[in-house]
């Protein structure tokens, strides 16, 4: 349950909105809620039935014996995919109050004004809010997210979906791949500087919530790209799980920065895959700050 008449101390994220979700399955994870959530996506036989293949690398591989105690994972305990909206905008005053209230706080519609390229918010398990400068369109750079990337640009995904990490790299990439919702795409074509970073910011709401978004960026030959993520969470007594996968393909002489300010609260186990590949006189950049989780 949520933590109440708490002083939050030095974590100021940890509020949580009513739940007014278009759909919350039950928790748990099987075949039949990979299945359901693909339906519900109107995904390609080739991405369901890679989920479906990656499920089975999941509950084959033992939990990591390194880094910190992962005992109090309960996988039977999480929500594995809450859609909180009937669909995306581009304009914060068409978001649900509760979430368009959340956002302000943390100064993302700000933040977008004054120093951003193109932002996107996901909370909970998709992307609610989107949206791009149009000069960044006209020179035929693509953000958006991934669900997205995979309708419209699928030869783009699929020639990249899964080639820096596969599935069976670890046991949370083969979660992510079984469920992963929402994230970012980036394109950036030959030669082209994006002069202003593009962000990105991720929200758990609900408690036991799993949230897995994919992340694939591709800054083609000579180009450059700055991407910013931030992510925070409620504070409540019990756990949720964030397990991102991010990929990223560095063109030869391309330039990309990928900067991360995560703050989740203290019960939630942070567990990512990052990895990027770089071609000949690419130039990789990351910047790290972890400030929460578990």
């Amino acid at each position: 349950m949520a933590v109440t008449d708490l002083d939050l101390g030095r974590y100021k994220l940890g509020w949580s909105d009513a739940e007014e979700y278009v759909f919350k399955p039950k928790r748990g994870l099987n075949a039949d809620i990979v299945n359901e959530m693909s339906w519900m996506k109107g995904e390609p036989d080739w991405v369901r039935n890679r989920r479906l293949k990656a499920l089975q690398h999941f509950e084959r591989r033992p939990m990591p014996s390194w880094g910190g105690d992962m005992s109090q994972i309960y996988f039977d305990d999480i929500y594995y995919y809450i859609k909180p909206t009937e669909k995306q905008v581009d304009a914060w005053d068409e978001l649900p109050e509760s979430v368009k209230a959340t956002y302000e706080k943390l100064g993302i519609p700000e933040a977008e004004r004054k120093y951003l390229a193109g932002v996107t918010a996901q909370y909970e398990s998709e992307v609610v809010y989107h949206k791009n400068r149009e000069d960044l369109e006209a020179q035929g750079v693509i953000f958006c997210d991934m669900d997205t990337a995979l309708r419209e640009h699928p030869e783009i995904v699929r020639a990249y979906f899964g080639k820096v990490i596969p599935a069976n790299d670890n046991k949370f990439s083969a979660l992510n791949t079984a469920v992963w919702s929402g994230g970012s795409f980036i394109y950036v074509p030959p030669g082209v500087e994006v002069d202003m970073p593009l962000q990105a910011y991720f929200r758990i709401n609900a408690e036991n919530m799993g949230q897995f978004e994919r992340t694939l960026i591709i800054a083609d030959e000579g180009s450059k790209v700055h991407y910013i993520e931030g992510c925070s969470a409620p504070v409540y007594t019990s756990d949720s799980l964030h397990s991102a996968v991010v990929e990223i393909i560095v063109k030869p002489s391309a330039r990309v920065t990928y900067t991360t300010i995560q703050n989740w609260s203290n019960n939630v186990f942070n567990l990512v895959t990052k990895r990027a590949r770089v071609e000949t006189e690419g130039h990789m950049e990351w910047i790290d700050g972890n400030i929460g989780s578990r």
